[in-house]
């Protein structure tokens, strides 16, 4: 699914898809047909591409980026942006030495709606309530709740939510988080989780995602202060109000909204405008790097019955966060 939207967002863009690789040949040449590319093994990549996009599953997003990189080709990571926090330093170091050219598809980062919604909450004074939840059902599509994917709702889901706390309260002057409390949910890995962040200012921000949802997806994010409350919807509608007043977004351009409501033709055109330039990327490796140091102090802070984790921990930054909650 999300290599689709990745694609369509270059097919808006006029940029070509040239090649597609997956774990099978079925599905490689499936999605290539669609794209009008060639389907190609993993080893044959970049095929001559400028831009690799990896939406592997997390345990093979570094051998991928580093493979193409090594290439010659800039790289799109999808979150979560590696496995272990080991291979997150070394993407970074990698980034650092090769220009920059490694996006951390964090893809809320570029929306429309999510940048509305921070310029908002940066006029009604002091915050002093922040909540996001991304709450839905189980994706029918991966092996989400697989412990080889590394983790659950808070690994995969809970990226996107964490990610609009840190712009936000970076935005707002809150500083960075620098402590989390967790509770999760599941048998073999988390299906639900709530998080309460803390920033270096003392304000508190709660998350909530998770898989326990019903079909209709709900992921809404608000912040309050004395003066108004700013609350944004992204799911199941697109609404953002400020003070109960609905704040009108300007109208998708793209055959499927949905590719440009979400942030993917921004993150994919602000990319190759960053290639072009050699600048870093808005959304770049450390920003992906700080949100795994959240997310896996979290799975610490449930290990340890839900005790509050400073941010960075001192975690064992070589295995995966679901290892850090439940073990080997």
């Amino acid at each position: 699914m999300i290599s689709g939207a990745h694609a369509m967002a270059a097919q808006f863009l006029g940029l070509p898809v040239i090649a597609v690789a997956s774990r099978t040949p079925e599905k490689s040449a499936e999605r290539a047909k669609q794209l009008n590319a060639k389907s190609v093994e993993y080893a044959q990549l970049p095929s001559g591409a400028n831009i690799v996009v990896i939406a592997t599953p997390p345990a093979q997003h570094f051998d991928h980026a580093i493979f193409s990189l090594q290439r010659g080709a800039a790289v799109v990571i999808e979150k979560p942006l590696a496995y272990t926090l080991n291979e997150a330093d070394r993407l970074l170091a990698e980034a650092k030495q090769n220009g920059q050219k490694i996006l951390y598809a964090e893809n809320l980062g570029y929306a429309p709606i999510v940048h509305a919604f921070i310029k908002r909450a940066v006029t009604i004074g002091p915050v002093t309530h922040m909540s996001l939840r991304t709450v839905q059902s189980l994706p029918a599509w991966g092996d989400f709740t697989t412990a080889e994917w590394g983790g659950g709702a808070l690994f995969d889901l809970g990226v996107h939510p964490i990610a609009v706390v840190v712009l936000v309260g970076r935005a707002i002057g809150a500083g960075e988080v620098v402590a989390v409390s967790a509770q999760l949910e599941g048998e073999t890995t988390d299906t639900h989780a709530e998080l309460e962040l803390t920033f270096a200012n003392g304000l508190t921000a709660t998350v909530v995602s998770s898989w326990q949802g019903s079909e209709t997806p709900e992921w809404n994010f608000q912040v309050a202060s004395d003066q108004g409350v700013v609350r944004a919807e992204l799911m199941p509608n697109l609404i953002l109000e400020h003070n109960g007043e609905e704040v009108s977004l300007a109208a998708a351009t793209a055959p499927i909204p949905f590719i440009q409501q979400f942030g993917y033709i921004g993150q994919l055109q602000a990319f190759t405008d960053d290639l072009s330039t050699h600048a870093t990327p808005f959304m770049d490796v450390a920003f992906g790097r700080w949100m795994m140091e959240i997310v896996c102090a979290g799975y610490v802070s449930a290990r340890q019955n839900s005790s509050s984790v400073a941010v960075p921990s001192d975690c064992d930054r070589y295995v995966s966060p679901l290892q850090l909650w439940k073990g080997p």
